[in-house]
């Protein structure tokens, strides 16, 4: 059950996304391209500080209630959502878990102002799901580092003010690095032109020879892959949110047209297969919602004891999350086309895009193949333990 506060949030969220997303939805889309106006509408309702603490002028959210805010916004608009994902999710996770109080103080109140946007420069040509290949490099240059190497699909790479750069410092350890997008020898490639979430500003990165003082390096030497997949685990809860509201979105269109499309002397919502399918539907999403937010318990707890206990656990559920939300979006999605019929296929309607863009949380943050290695691995861990 939401508290009187969550459903306030939510509300609010929904009014938002009615308003200032929706209405550009297929323009963004076509254009490939976000308005920037929009990121200053998402600072100005907080939405760009949800989990950053009051005292660093965030909202300090407990993670459901971001997840909540989070679905809302999906519904709208998933490229931004995406965005705001980023930024509020992994980015600011290891800022407030492993900066010193100088670099929270420095750059957490400008993420929440929404005058610094987050980016998470962790994917590489060859180090997709395997964080561990990494092959850019810092070495030591005097008391600071100099990056190099070639980052792919960083969300906000170009938008940033503040990028995570993880970057091998040793034969085994990576570690990150706080790095502005204006550094010399940072370079902003080319948007790559994705199947959805189009409006998205994903692109290829290059670092040359990138300076940086000892004070951009984020926690502890040789950490970085620790770091990594820990922010990953609320980066996948975040995403469960984001595939909820996407799938929402394609089962509420559906429903809608199936109310006014008349087939046969009738509306079409009278017939039982139409029915299933929104039945269906509504049953995955649900599923993958609770799943989220079990996650997000979860993980909330293992934070608030500050101790490494329980993380599997956490991890598995985050990836239960994942797998279910983002595969319900996508099912949602696909039978919101079929309930449209010859309509669905065609660009003029919204559900083709929904389904182009459901499919995008099955493959970032972690494909579902990894999700389900994930889980199985926690399985048999367990198994192992109780048979000893």
């Amino acid at each position: 059950m939401l508290t009187d506060e969550q459903l306030e949030l939510q509300a609010l969220a929904r009014d938002f996304a009615k308003a200032e997303l929706r209405p550009h939805t297929a323009e963004w889309d076509a254009a490939r391209a976000l308005d920037p106006e929009v990121f200053t509408k998402l600072a100005e309702s907080g939405f760009l500080g949800m989990l950053i603490p009051e005292e660093h002028g965030g909202l300090g959210f407990d993670l459901s209630t971001y997840l909540i805010v989070l679905e809302e916004l999906s519904w709208g608009d998933a490229a931004v959502a995406l965005s705001v994902a980023i930024h509020n999710g992994p980015v600011t996770d290891l800022v407030l878990k492993r900066g010193t109080e100088e670099q929270k103080t420095q750059w957490l109140p400008q993420m929440a102002a929404g005058d610094c946007l987050g980016a998470f420069a962790l994917s590489e040509p060859d180090a997709g799901s395997d964080a561990s290949s990494v092959a850019t490099t810092a070495t030591r240059d005097g008391d600071g580092w100099r990056l190099d190497g070639e980052k792919r699909w960083i969300t906000n790479g170009g938008r940033a003010g503040l990028v995570l750069v993880f970057a091998r410092t040793s034969e085994d350890g990576l570690s990150v690095f706080l790095v502005s997008p204006d550094a010399e020898g940072y370079h902003v490639g080319a948007q790559e032109k994705m199947l959805g979430l189009r409006a998205s500003q994903t692109v290829r990165v290059s670092l040359d020879g990138v300076g940086v003082g000892a004070d951009a390096l984020l926690g502890e030497l040789d950490s970085g892959l620790r770091y990594a997949l820990e922010a990953l685990d609320v980066g996948r809860i975040g995403v469960a949110a984001q595939a909820v509201g996407v799938g929402r979105a394609a089962m509420e269109h559906a429903a809608t047209y199936a109310l006014e499309r008349e087939q046969f002397g009738t509306p079409i919502a009278r017939f039982g297969a139409l029915q299933a399918k929104l039945a269906d539907s509504a049953q995955r999403l649900a599923g993958g919602r609770a799943l989220a937010h079990e996650a997000a318990k979860a993980w909330t707890a293992l934070t608030t004891s500050g101790s490494r206990r329980g993380v599997r656990g956490v991890t598995a559920r985050a990836a239960m999350a994942k797998l279910a939300a983002s595969e319900a979006a996508s099912f949602a999605a696909d039978e919101a086309i079929q309930i449209y019929g010859g309509y669905g296929y065609m660009k003029h309607y919204p559900v083709e895009r929904l389904l182009r863009d459901a499919k995008g949380a099955e493959i970032y943050e972690g494909t579902n193949e990894i999700m389900r290695q994930i889980i199985a691995a926690e399985i048999l861990r367990d198994a192992g333990g109780q048979n000893q």
